[in-house]
């Protein structure tokens, strides 16, 4: 290949060969993704992952269409930037090569390659052992999809009942996914883990999750019964051993399949959103407290909604139109009520004035106002 070939070169070149005989659909909000594959073990697992979001192949035309290429690792042949490690990180994971007409991600850990631009999106490797990244390749796509339509990206999980949605976004091990599966217990209904999509309409906020299963700790598995099943016998064991301050910072983690552990119909995509709880408390003895709070004026707790969408998002020919400022989260949200947690993690009492204002509308008379 030459060295001034384009990401559809490169495409073309590494899939134009292979057959491709495997395709699910997903119905992602508005959105319709077909997935094609050579491999029929693939498709299995993404089938049952992506279980409550499948729909009929053809039924509509494909919004995009992603490729995942089972088998050895791909050499790089071009040159590659290091994409530097998050705050608070340190290890090297990926690293990418722009083209004149799109992007390649190598993530050094998997091997596993992904091309993508504005109409093409392949991932190629060992698919099958990390499929777990085509999961993220494809949610990626999503996302990507609807920022250049003008929705603003949040780090959030969101849960909805009675037709209003909730929002949850907390700093790094705040419990975010912890309060929405203890808010599912008691009768709500899911919307996202740990990525949402806002957008504005005339008098009203709408929300989009992102089809990504919930990873807990083994602290948030014991302390719900509707997740019991989540834990084997002897992990049940070992962690009923450990105090909560250990299980907690555990980097051990499952994943929560929403409709085996909640019941079918329970994990929707889309909703109105009608708040945003902002997860600010301390592991200590305290007293939680809530309070409403305008983004405007306590600026610091933006850092908690507001998420890049990395390296796999290109603007592409939208980027001037597109603003991902602070001004541009405190305006979408200004109309939201946000109501900010802060003293001692309390998840029960956390979980009543959300469900209170889910029910009613109303927050508790107890809430700062």
């Amino acid at each position: 290949m030459e060295n001034n070939a384009t990401c559809h070169d490169w495409i073309t070149e590494l899939s134009g060969s292979i057959a491709v005989p495997h395709t699910l659909s997903l119905a992602l909000g508005q959105c319709r993704i077909d997935v094609r594959t050579n491999s029929a073990d693939l498709e299995k697992d993404l089938v049952e992952y992506f279980k409550p979001f499948m729909c009929i192949p053809g039924s509509r035309p494909a919004d995009i269409t992603v490729t995942a290429l089972e088998g050895d690792p791909v050499r790089v042949p071009f040159p590659l930037t290091v994409k530097q490690p998050d705050p608070g990180k340190t290890k090297i994971k990926e690293e990418y090569h722009d083209f004149s007409d799109g992007r390649a991600v190598h993530k050094r850990l998997t091997s596993m390659l992904f091309f993508f631009n504005e109409t093409e999106n392949l991932a190629i490797g060992p698919c099958l052992a990390n499929s777990n990244q085509v999961i993220n390749f494809v949610n990626n796509r999503f996302i990507g999809w609807m920022l250049v339509r003008g929705s603003l990206l949040g780090h959030a999980a969101a849960v909805k009942k009675n037709g209003r949605g909730l929002a949850f976004a907390g700093f790094s091990g705040m419990g975010k996914s912890t309060l929405a599966l203890h808010l599912m217990s008691r009768g709500t209904t899911f919307v996202s883990n740990d990525r949402l999509l806002v957008h504005a309409h005339p008098g009203r906020l709408t929300m989009e999750g992102v089809a990504k299963l919930p990873r807990i700790n083994p602290g948030t598995a014991l302390n719900n019964p509707d997740l019991g099943t989540i834990l084997s016998d002897e992990d049940r064991d070992r962690f009923s051993a450990l105090k909560m301050e250990e299980l907690w910072h555990l980097e051990h983690k499952y994943d929560v399949p929403i409709e085996s552990c909640f019941g079918p119909g329970r994990f929707e995509l889309e909703s109105s959103m009608h708040g945003l709880v902002l997860l600010n408390w301390k592991h200590d003895q305290t007293p939680m407290q809530a309070g409403l709070v305008n983004l405007a004026e306590r600026r610091d707790l933006l850092p908690a909604f507001m998420k890049s969408a990395g390296l796999f998002f290109l603007p592409g020919d939208r980027a001037d139109e597109l603003d991902f400022s602070e001004e541009a989260y405190i305006d979408l949200l200004r109309e939201c009520p946000i109501l900010e947690l802060s003293g001692g993690v309390d998840f029960d009492g956390a979980a009543d004035i959300c469900l209170e204002f889910l029910d009613t509308g109303n927050l508790p008379e107890s809430v700062q106002r």
